[in-house]
């Protein structure tokens, strides 16, 4: 991985989550990861938020980071929204900040970005889209909820395997604020924190 991301991961302490709550609400993700892995089948996860902007791009690129760290295979992330709007800008800088290489190679007003943790890692593939796009999985997977109102407003996924409800507090709240750049590294970190936790529970 590229030098200041494993600085950022150095950093993460994620074996110190004591909050029982929290490790409650991160188990059946664990559970889900386990089981594929037991039974010898591809993993598939999509981080679903509203606008597909934020929390669930955190989530998808810090578990696909998470998975390459810990030697765990045959996983993919994905992320949706329940409606298309764009990967929030603070979003992409933050993760640069985190470490990551991103390149945009598209514009338009929901722009393409290639996100990078290695120089021979698969990229990532970030832009807005709904989680029912055909980009992503369309049976046998994880909908891991990151959002409150995405889960209340969308009580059915087609295709998933499992719903599993993993809110975040929205970093959208310090936009146009003097606190933004804090909010928003703030939330990624803590989210890379906890999909470290997750992976770090996993055994092959």
């Amino acid at each position: 991985m590229y030098p200041i991301l494993l600085n950022t991961i150095q950093q993460l302490q994620w074996d110190q989550i004591n909050n029982d709550a929290r490790k409650s609400t991160l188990q059946p993700l664990i559970d889900f990861i386990q089981q594929k892995i037991n039974s010898k089948q591809e993993i598939n996860l999509n981080f679903i938020c509203t606008h597909n902007s934020r929390r669930s791009h955190l989530s998808q690129i810090w578990a696909q980071v998470a998975a390459s760290h810990f030697g765990i295979q045959n996983i993919a992330c994905y992320s949706g929204g329940t409606e298309e709007t764009a990967l929030f800008p603070k979003v992409a800088e933050t993760l640069s900040d985190n470490g990551f290489h991103i390149f945009q190679i598209s514009e338009g007003n929901n722009p393409v970005y290639v996100i990078k943790y290695s120089e021979n890692s698969l990229p990532i593939i970030g832009f807005s889209k709904k989680y029912d796009s055909p980009f992503n999985p369309v049976s046998a997977f994880a909908a891991i909820m990151t959002c409150s109102q995405a889960d209340g407003g969308c009580p059915f996924i087609a295709g998933a395997e499992k719903r599993i409800p993993i809110t975040f507090e929205d970093p959208k709240i310090s936009d146009s604020t003097s606190e933004q750049t804090t909010v928003y590294a703030e939330r990624s970190l803590q989210i890379a924190a906890e999909m470290f936790y997750v992976f770090s529970k996993i055994t092959n």
